[in-house]
């Protein structure tokens, strides 16, 4: 499928006849950092084309020149046989380009038509977009109603909002950014029909994602991506999982293993008895009547939809929200009322979804966000009123080496990490004080297959030392990879946690589909 030359550069051998879009020795650099070099890439009408890459690898900088979200340094573009610039992602939609984001770019103040309205050069007449809207999502099996308000919707039909709009603009090639990670394993399987049909009236797929069952299921090709160079191209349904995953990161993965022994249950460490709160906000999630034993020796894995209470759960945990005392303990002892400093002292840990802004202080040295969330914990780290930049720089150094936090200077700030690296850094802060109740929130969201494996077997080690972990998550690979037990949350009712061996994926996405909510009403 691809050769080497002599200076190390792939070629790629494919034919051309077929192809719709044509990048020859793309690159971009920012300052020092060369994030593509020389990229060759074929992507054939038809296919359905897997982009892969380690965090870091440079597959965004990639599809953002792709959309006219970017200007290459060097290299061209050719699009059906002819050289073109893609200036703006305008002109990327004029020649029949579209793109689904990851995170949604959706008014929830507004109802299904009135969002696609405004992605439209021309959407005129409102009532004749709203029947069209509903005949090509029908078409297609993502069914929507088009004066549905979006702050009433699921994720999952959120996800079909941005899918159908980039359809309404009848484009030749998609772009898809991790289009799964809000959707149940059903929505999944309905999206895969979807693509499959796409790609069968001729229309090509660009598909990003770190699910590589998910890759190897439905992609004709893969193209990798390795420190902003193509290193490899395969078909991945030739492939297995771990082998695209040692093709990303240059090694062989290893084996997350929860060990073959089951694991030795010990005390209750965090209690949740009735916990319920009232959404905060018109768009938030209430929480009902929640109950969950967690034991020392064990992780327990919550699955669900994002936006159905995952939130809201992890910030009362947390002291973020604060709700009766009574519904939740830490160790025996009551804390609702309790703040995050209360809680840290009684060595609970927490590390929320989102890692810029929540987990760390964009502009802050790593430094720096150590000392934020461990200078009440007895580490050493406060002295007679004094922060010690000693032991600071000390424990950056020992996460960095223990977690493989790869950065380009001593002690930099946290936005100038990868997300992956940044994810790595701050779950490695957490585990580093060996807490006894750990509490995290989509633990390996958006990260490479190696970062995964790592942050998965750490969470697993932790548990197995006698601490006890709750995994919020919405990856269901994640979930029955590392839980003892499984509880599913929807729309703020959580099911009752059952042993992981008990569970199928099928039951889970049922649950997610509303089924947890029956349960948390008999509870």
């Amino acid at each position: 499928m691809t050769t080497e030359v002599d200076d190390g550069k792939v070629r790629n051998d494919r034919s051309k006849k077929d192809a719709l879009l044509d990048a020859r020795g793309l690159t971009k650099r920012f300052g020092d950092i060369l994030a593509n070099d020389r990229v060759d890439l074929i992507i054939n009408k038809g296919e359905i084309h897997a982009l892969l890459g380690e965090n870091g690898a440079g597959k965004s900088t990639l599809v953002k020149m792709f959309y006219g979200s970017l200007d290459p340094d060097g290299g061209e573009i050719h699009w059906d046989g002819r050289q073109v610039e893609i200036d703006n992602p305008a002109a990327a939609r004029d020649l029949g380009i579209g793109m689904v984001f990851q995170h949604f770019s959706l008014f929830e103040a507004l109802n299904v038509v009135e969002n696609i309205a405004l992605a439209l050069p021309n959407p005129g007449n409102m009532a004749e977009l709203a029947k069209r809207i509903e005949v090509v999502s029908r078409d297609y099996g993502l069914p929507l109603n088009a004066y549905d308000v979006v702050a009433d919707l699921p994720v999952g039909i959120r996800q079909r909002i941005e899918i159908v709009r980039c359809l309404l603009q009848e484009p030749r090639l998609i772009i898809m950014d991790e289009p799964t990670s809000v959707l149940t394993p059903q929505e999944a399987d309905q999206l895969f029909l979807t693509l499959e049909r796409l790609a069968g009236e001729g229309c090509a797929v660009l598909y990003i994602s770190h699910r590589l069952e998910e890759v190897k299921r439905i992609c004709h090709h893969a193209t990798i991506l390795r420190h902003g160079q193509v290193v490899r191209e395969c078909d991945p349904t030739k492939e297995t999982p771990a082998s695209l995953a040692s093709m990303m990161v240059g090694a062989d993965v290893a084996a997350v293993s929860a060990s073959a022994q089951k694991p030795q249950i010990g005390a209750v460490r965090l209690g949740l008895k009735g916990l319920s709160a009232k959404a905060a906000t018109p768009f938030a999630t209430a929480l009902n009547s929640i109950s969950l034993k967690l034991h020392a020796g064990e992780v327990v894995a919550i699955a669900g939809v994002a936006g159905n209470g995952q939130g809201e759960l992890f910030d009362a945990i947390s002291g973020e929200m604060p709700v009766a005392s009574s519904m939740i303990e830490i160790d025996g002892k009551a804390c609702g009322t309790k703040n995050v400093t209360w809680r840290r002292r009684q060595k609970a840990a927490f590390v929320p979804e989102e890692r810029l802004g929540h987990g760390a202080v964009p502009g802050m040295k790593l430094s720096q966000n150590i000392v934020l969330t461990r200078h009440s914990t007895g580490d050493g780290l406060i002295s007679g009123g004094m922060v010690s930049i000693q032991q600071a720089s000390v424990m950056e150094k020992r996460i960095k080496q223990a977690f493989d936090v790869r950065v380009s200077h001593d002690d930099p700030e946290a936005r100038s990490l990868s997300g992956g690296n940044l994810q790595k850094f701050v779950v490695g802060r957490e585990l580093d004080r060996k807490p006894g109740v750990l509490v995290i929130n989509q633990p390996t969201w958006g990260v490479d297959a190696g970062a995964a494996a790592l942050i998965r077997q750490a969470v697993i080690d932790l548990a197995r030392a006698g601490s006890a972990v709750l995994v919020i998550s919405q990856d269901l690979d994640e979930i029955f990879e590392i839980a003892d037990r499984i509880a599913v949350i929807s729309r703020g009712y959580l099911s009752a946690a059952e042993p992981a061996a008990d569970m199928t994926r099928e039951r889970v996405g049922l649950l997610m589909a509303g089924g947890a909510e029956a349960q948390g009403e008999v509870a």
